[in-house]
C-alpha cells in the first residue's frame, strides 16, 4: 500500500451560511497514527471508510470507531461509508452488513465510488450538514461541562493552517 496523508479544506453551504472544514485522510494506515490521535481533539465529524472489495478493511471498521469515541466528544457526527461501490462484481461486503453495523453503532451509511464520484459529494455534504445542525444548537444552549463543543459566540477553530504538516513532509495537495 503507498505511503500517504492527505489533507484538504471544503466549503459548503449550509442553510444559506458558508462552512469551512478541514479533512484529514491518513488511509488508515499505522504510521499515522500517532498523528491522528492528534487530531481527534475538537473534531466534530468523521467518515469512516472501508472498501466493499476487502473484508478486512470492514472488519477493522470497529476498532477505528473505539479509538475514534475514547478520544472525542461524545456528540461527534459519524458516518459509515462503503467505497468502491461501482466494483459489484467484487464485493465482499455487502450494503445490508454496512447497514447493520452504521445503524447498530448510531452512525450515518452511505456507499460511495471515488472512481466515479457517486455519493462522495453527498457523504460530505451531509456529515457536515448535521455537524452544522448539532453545532447550531449547542451555540444556542449554554455548553455542557467537558464538552469540547464551542457554546454561544465562541469561534469553530478548524485548524486550517497545514503548513507545519506540509513543512514535515507528510502530505500531498
Amino acid at each position: 500500500m503507498p505511503s500517504r496523508f492527505y489533507a484538504a479544506a471544503v466549503r459548503l453551504q449550509v442553510d444559506g451560511k458558508v462552512i469551512k472544514a478541514q479533512i484529514w485522510d491518513t488511509a488508515g494506515q499505522e504510521r499515522y497514527r500517532a498523528i491522528t490521535s492528534a487530531y481527534y481533539r475538537g473534531a466534530v465529524g468523521a467518515l469512516l471508510v472501508y472498501d466493499v472489495t476487502r473484508r478486512a478493511t470492514f472488519d477493522n471498521v470497529g476498532r477505528w470507531l473505539r479509538e475514534l469515541r475514547d478520544h472525542t466528544d461524545q456528540s461527534i457526527v459519524v458516518m459509515l461509508i462503503g467505497n468502491k461501490s461501482d466494483l459489484r462484481h467484487l464485493v465482499t461486503v455487502s450494503t445490508e452488513d454496512g447497514k447493520e453495523f452504521a445503524e447498530a453503532e448510531s452512525m450515518y451509511f452511505m456507499e460511495t465510488s471515488a472512481l466515479d464520484a457517486t455519493n462522495v459529494d453527498n457523504a460530505f455534504s451531509e456529515v457536515l450538514a448535521q455537524i452544522y445542525q448539532i453545532v447550531s444548537k449547542k451555540t444556542v444552549e449554554a455548553p455542557e461541562e467537558g464538552s469540547s463543543l464551542p457554546g454561544k459566540g465562541e469561534k469553530i477553530n478548524v485548524k486550517d493552517d497545514v503548513s507545519a504538516l506540509k513543512r514535515a513532509g507528510c502530505c500531498s495537495n
